[in-house]
């Protein structure tokens, strides 16, 4: 079993709150807009780091990072990426990709919005786990805490940081 950590949307602010309960991880997935390498690598002391560069981070983060990144964790198959859409409106091209991989869980950010929600259409679970960063139009800063075991997801959790 492996409990993961999700955030998107940093915008380079660290907050404490991140070590209380991503240090409790065995990973950590960052859907992009990270912000800053100093943010990137304090998240890479408290567990396993999964990211993807968003379309603030620079050239530093877009070197050490890919635009999509899909993996296989726990028995779980996960696609990530930071412009994704929602489930019946996803991006330009994400779609396919979607269909192409076949994922269970796929993480997006950008639009600073927390929604969970089931994709009936491609059986998947989406995950946007709004922002955890100040930047932004959004009032509460949110992260998604979940577990995984054996192709199982469960204990799925948003925390509001306020």
């Amino acid at each position: 079993m492996k409990r993961i950590g999700i955030l998107s949307d940093t915008h380079a602010l660290w907050d404490d709150r991140f070590a209380q309960y991503f240090g409790k991880c065995d990973e950590i997935w960052h859907a992009g807009d990270i912000g800053s390498e100093e943010l990137l690598d304090r998240l890479e002391g408290l567990a396993t780091v999964r990211a993807v560069y968003g379309n603030i981070d620079g050239a530093s983060l877009r070197r050490r990072l890919k635009e999509v990144e899909c993996f296989t964790t726990e028995g779980v198959k996960v696609l990530m990426t930071h412009i994704g859409g929602y489930p019946g409106r996803y991006s330009q091209g994400i779609k396919a990709t979607l269909l192409a991989e076949q994922p269970q869980i796929f993480v997006s950010g950008h639009s600073h919005i927390l929604k969970v929600v089931n994709d009936k259409y491609l059986h998947l679970l989406h995950i946007n786990p709004g922002a955890a960063g100040r930047q932004g139009w959004q009032t509460i800063r949110t992260i998604v805490l979940l577990s995984l075991d054996n192709g199982t997801i469960t204990d799925c959790e948003v925390v509001e940081l306020g």
